[in-house]
């Protein structure tokens, strides 16, 4: 059964001073819960990324879908997400100074149990938790779909405190088979528990309903797979049950 929600816009400010505007979404509960980050595709933190936050939410999870690139900027076009996820790389810390910024801003809600934190990426937001995991973050679990997997820094061993799911697509053009056998090597080498799930047939893109017309206005290899979006999310409420409970 769906739980009944509640929903706000959080402002907060990293520590590069970013003005950011984070989406909070929590269940009506009268002790705090388990909370997850939610970190976005490299269109900004839109409706899309919202929505996520809103079904962990009726999944009794408390989430903060996390703003980026300040203001909570958003776009359709490729030239201007490429931009603004370029921007962020320019310094290689921005990317976890602005997330760890999202996570400590959750966590610092009354409805967050800060002692069971988790975070979920899409697309450039798959980085964006994974490198937030290898700067040693106090989450229990990450998961990327669809996640850009190269590390600003290779993980350490004795670093990542998260169990680590990625999900990922078999003809994904953008994130190649090589980058994720590299992955796993990198997480062997630092002892870090992981799953690499590949979804046979789908593209990058694949959990996002909207990643057709995307693909099409903007003439990139994009694609939506109903079955590996639901597969995906199932995987991923599994890892959240286990690692911070109900």
């Amino acid at each position: 059964m769906a739980l009944t929600i509640k929903t706000r816009e959080i402002q907060y400010t990293a520590a590069d001073g970013t003005p950011l505007i984070g989406y909070f979404a929590a269940p009506e509960s009268t002790t705090p819960v388990a909370g997850v980050i939610v970190a976005p595709e490299w269109w900004g933190r839109n409706e899309y990324t919202e929505q996520r936050a809103r079904e962990l939410a009726k999944h009794g999870y408390a989430a903060l879908a996390i703003d980026m690139y300040g203001d909570k900027k958003v776009t359709t076009a490729v030239p201007q997400a490429s931009e603004w996820m370029m921007q962020t790389f320019e310094d290689p810390e921005t990317i976890v100074t602005r997330a760890s910024a999202g996570l400590a801003t959750l966590a610092a809600q009354e409805e967050v149990n800060a002692d069971k934190l988790a975070a979920v990426g899409f697309c450039y937001g798959g980085k964006v938790v994974l490198d937030l995991a290898r700067s040693g973050a106090p989450l229990q679990a990450v998961v990327t779909f669809h996640g850009t997997l190269t590390p600003k820094a290779p993980a350490q061993p004795g670093k990542v405190k998260a169990e680590i799911l990625v999900l990922h697509g078999e003809l994904d053009s953008m994130v190649s088979l090589d980058d994720v056998a590299h992955f796993k090597q990198e997480m062997q080498a630092a002892q870090i528990e992981h799953e690499v799930i590949i979804f046979k047939g789908a593209k990058h893109g694949f959990s996002n309903p909207l990643a057709d017309e995307r693909a099409k206005a903007n003439g990139v290899d994009l694609g939506y797979n109903a079955a590996a979006e639901q597969q995906g999310l199932s995987a991923m409420y599994e890892l959240l049950k286990t690692r911070l409970g109900e």
